[in-house]
């Protein structure tokens, strides 16, 4: 390394799941790209250990340093603050975006500093970001009591084309909880595009959750050639689903959540519309369905500002050339 280079948020997010996972400080810095002494020194300046190391905090801290004193246009501000509070746009979608369609310049950490800014006057704007900096419950300890779905096929026997996004048609799964007992969630998001498919059903039975599934994917079946499970036992049927759909099924390893990071990303931003304790039972599916089409209209960073409806859903070259 010749020069130095700041950690990313992206990297910061990372330290945080891998050291909640009990890696050691090399294999953090490896899997960031980085030297073990960059790891160390940002567990030092944060001051904080690998046990409560928190990566909203540890980057705020590193722009208020970076970007004290900036501010930002009246202007501006308003267009900022109504896709921040109106259409919950990320800091970095909003940048972005702003950037490419010339509505104005300003960086994502100038309006993370302006959220914090107003955070501390009272304000709320830092209730529309999706991040919280919150306790984790320790798991992983002890030896796994959940018992084996029949069948598993591990995540490392899938095909490498998987890991690269070059392709449309490998998907991650997972629930998202309500109240205890009651209706869930299933989320399914593809990983090239980010295009994000939410099913309610009525219990977290493997039953209920597979049929969600099916109903959710079949109109896409031609765009299902792979599936990431989670290790719940609401994914016991896996088979059914990939006999139906004519896709293979794979499980990540358990408590190893950044393997399937995409659907834990995509999860946080459900949340921001259905936090946890929500009684699901009494949401309806239109409520359901607007929340994922605003996720797959929302511009992305990652796919260099289009959104996720514009990659899965390709425009036809002929309609446009007539």
């Amino acid at each position: 390394m010749n020069h130095y280079q700041r950690l990313t948020r992206e990297q910061r997010y990372t330290i945080e799941r891998l050291s909640r996972a009990k890696s050691s400080q090399a294999t953090i810095a490896r899997t960031i790209a980085v030297h073990s002494s960059t790891v160390g020194r940002e567990f030092k300046r944060a001051g904080m250990t690998r046990q409560t190391y928190c990566h909203l905090t540890a980057q705020q801290d590193a722009d208020s340093r970076a970007w004290a004193g900036r501010t930002i246009a009246p202007a501006l501000l308003l267009a900022v603050e109504a896709k921040l509070c109106a259409e919950q746009w990320s800091p970095e979608q909003i940048s972005g975006t702003f950037r490419k369609e010339n509505l104005g310049e300003i960086s994502h950490e100038t309006i993370y500093q302006h959220i914090y800014r107003d955070k501390k006057a009272g304000g709320q704007l830092h209730r529309h970001l999706r991040h919280r900096c919150k306790s984790y419950r320790k798991r992983g300890l002890g030896r796994e009591r959940r018992g084996r779905i029949k069948d598993q096929v591990m995540i490392e026997e899938r095909p490498a084309v998987v890991a690269e996004r070059s392709r449309v048609g490998d998907w991650e799964m997972d629930t998202v909880i309500g109240n205890p007992g009651g209706s869930v969630l299933v989320t399914m998001v593809e990983r090239k595009s980010r295009y994000t498919l939410i099913a309610l059903v009525d219990s977290k039975e493997s039953a209920a959750v597979t049929q969600g599934m099916i109903h959710s994917l079949r109109p896409h079946r031609d765009k299902v050639a792979t599936m990431t499970f989670d290790n719940g036992k609401e994914f016991a049927r896996h088979a059914q689903l990939a006999e139906q759909l004519a896709a293979k099924a794979y499980f990540a390893h358990p408590y190893h959540s950044w393997e399937r990071g995409l659907n834990e990303n995509t999860n946080g931003l459900i949340r921001q519309y259905f936090p946890k304790g929500s009684n699901f039972s009494k949401l309806t599916p239109r409520e359901v369905k607007r929340v994922e089409a605003l996720l797959n209209s929302r511009p992305r960073k990652c796919l260099a500002y289009q959104t996720p409806h514009d990659i899965f859903h390709p425009p036809d070259p002929l309609a446009l050339a007539a």
